[in-house]
């Protein structure tokens, strides 16, 4: 069974997606669009400090294409 997914908060993640190539593109509210050369988009929910849930931060790391064992610790 693979280790859990760390406890990111929206800072993280932006650094994450950002150091793969990423770059922001608009936001909505809270909601902050980051897009690829590629033309892959990924959203995240900038809210200060809170965590991103489990659920969610794998989603965001599908659409990235960022493979989950690459951030567990």
């Amino acid at each position: 069974m693979s280790p859990k997914l760390p406890h990111l908060t929206s800072r993280d993640v932006v650094r994450l997606i950002e150091e793969r190539g990423f770059v922001f593109d608009r936001q909505t509210g809270s909601h902050a669009v980051f897009r690829h050369p590629d033309g892959r988009r990924v959203t995240v929910p900038m809210h200060s400090a809170r965590t991103i849930g489990v659920g969610l931060l794998a989603q965001i790391l599908r659409g990235a294409e960022i493979d989950p064992d690459d951030i567990r610790k």
